[in-house]
């Protein structure tokens, strides 16, 4: 698993998707080729070229008609699917269904969206809008049997992006609902059991459409009610009267309900400064030119527009360091040395230089009980959601229970002294800082030395029992915390960890 998770955390969720899709072609045309598929290879990359192709060039007509900036994956993703769920062509007709479903992916990410942000799943609602208007709709033919233990490795892109709940709930209402409906018309279980496995396309609808990023609900409780959704209208039995819903109609449907629960932003944002805060550290500050809610604590997909982008494209998930009572917007930045052509870019801004901010999401915000006992621990850039909250509750003079352990490498690393000072002073929010790099220790340093560990927990929070703890940071700092947390007794429901995705 720790394998797992280190190539995991070096490829972006878009690039991961991407490289999955290309392998599910070619192995369906070495499938094809072997006779194992009922495809000629040749028509496999036909389709595949003639999508791409085709998404490309109404991609660019879109972005220059809405003035809108693209992504570098998002169209070849979007190719790749539709060439993976409608059957390869094989005559004009075929070649005539391909280009429209095409087409209105496409068209549907600039139309059909509010606030800038698509309202469907764009490759579901062009298989939906085909189905009407020109009588030829998806196949779902990579649901068979042969493409099984390569659809299976969808699952990776569920792992990195932290959808298990929203995908275990799709499947439990899935199969509930396809087992009763079998039951109550005299099927077998088994036979039933075995179909939906090896003879749908349930694992590649489950792990590649319905985790699509911006029509998911932004919380693990409304993405599992979405998925448990999603997943009784996937049932090829359910039905309302003679209407019977097919995935893509189930997703869309699906879409309408998460929008509802949730609407979404895009932000086309202007640089308003950037301040060096500490090594390697800077913030960006954003004027807003309106408002949006947000959580502190909760973070945004971020689009930077750049040419010749590296294989971790344009795109990054970074939290809001700002509280939603500032008035404007602030991101936190790491830079590494060898750093990808998104952070060069990014260090290189100005005020001319656009970037988008959209999805807002995460789990990681404040109790609505105020008298929870808390206690943040932060690893280097994993403070930004802390700053946010103790921002948010200074602004709000909310006074809580709440310790704040913070650990760097050097005493330069350490970033937003001032607010921490203030939460102290007004709040009582005491902050505990600690040094790891003992050869780089300040002469007049006051603080802890050594990293976060069982002992040091003992010594600043006694009712360490009594408290809930929200860890932030890298991946590894983070489980080495949630472990120590663990030998020391603390429940894992009194454990929250941030997904941070935003370090490369």
């Amino acid at each position: 698993m720790k394998f797992i998770d280190t190539f995991l955390d070096k490829i972006t969720m878009y690039r991961l998707v991407l490289y999955y899709l290309l392998f599910l072609i070619a192995v369906a045309c070495v499938f094809g080729f072997l006779g194992i598929l009922p495809y000629n290879p040749l028509a496999i990359i036909f389709s595949t070229i003639f999508l791409v192709l085709v998404c490309w060039v109404f991609n660019k007509i879109f972005s220059w008609a809405f003035n809108a900036p693209t992504n570098v994956e998002s169209f070849f993703i979007s190719a790749l699917i539709l060439t993976l769920i409608v059957s390869p062509a094989k005559d004009f007709n075929d070649v005539a269904l391909l280009f429209w479903a095409a087409v209105l992916t496409i068209a549907s990410k600039y139309i059909l969206a509010i606030n800038k942000i698509h309202l469907f799943n764009p490759v579901a609602i062009a298989v939906v809008l085909t189905a009407f208007g020109f009588n030829g709709s998806a196949s779902w033919w990579i649901g068979t049997a042969s493409m099984l233990p390569f659809s299976l490795l969808g699952l990776l892109i569920v792992r990195k992006i932290r959808r298990s709940d929203l995908v275990f709930y799709f499947f439990l209402s899935a199969l509930a609902t396809i087992f009763g409906f079998s039951l109550l018309q005299g099927g077998n279980i088994i036979t039933t059991f075995k179909q939906v496995i090896t003879a749908s396309p349930i694992f590649f609808f489950a792990c590649v459409m319905l985790t699509e990023p911006l029509t998911t609900p932004p919380t693990k409780s409304l993405q599992s009610i979405y998925g448990a959704l999603v997943g009784v209208l996937f049932a090829p039995q359910f039905h309302i009267g003679s209407f019977y819903t097919t995935p893509e109609q189930a997703l869309v449907i699906g879409n309408i309900f998460s929008y509802i629960v949730s609407p979404k932003y895009k932000l086309l944002l202007n640089l308003k400064n950037k301040i060096s805060i500490g090594t390697d550290v800077v913030d960006f500050i954003f004027h807003q030119k309106q408002k949006f809610a947000f959580s502190p604590g909760q973070y945004m997909e971020w689009t930077l527009p750049h040419k010749k982008a590296d294989s971790r494209g344009n795109r990054r998930y970074f939290t809001i360091a700002s509280s939603p009572t500032e008035e404007d917007l602030r991101l936190g930045i790491k830079f590494y040395a060898n750093g990808s052509s998104y952070k060069k870019t990014m260090i290189a801004m100005t005020d001319r230089t656009p970037i988008v901010g959209a999805q807002v999401r995460g789990d990681f915000t404040l109790p609505k009980d105020p008298s929870k006992k808390l206690v943040f621990i932060a690893g280097g850039i994993g403070i930004t959601p802390f700053r946010s909250m103790i921002k948010y509750l200074i602004d709000t003079n909310q006074k809580r229970p709440i310790i704040l352990l913070y650990a760097n490498k050097t005493v330069d690393e350490i970033v937003y002294y001032d607010i921490f000072n203030q939460a102290q002073q007004q709040l009582g929010i005491e902050t505990i800082y600690t040094l790891t790099d003992k050869t780089k220790l300040p002469a007049n340093w006051q603080g802890y030395v050594g990293r976060i560990d069982a002992s040091l927990i003992h010594s600043v929070v006694p009712d360490f029992t009594e408290r809930t703890f929200y860890l932030s940071g890298p991946r590894a700092m983070v489980s080495a915390y949630e472990n120590t947390l663990k030998s020391l007794g603390v429940p894992q429901q009194q454990i929250k960890t941030d997904f941070f995705p935003g370090f490369v």
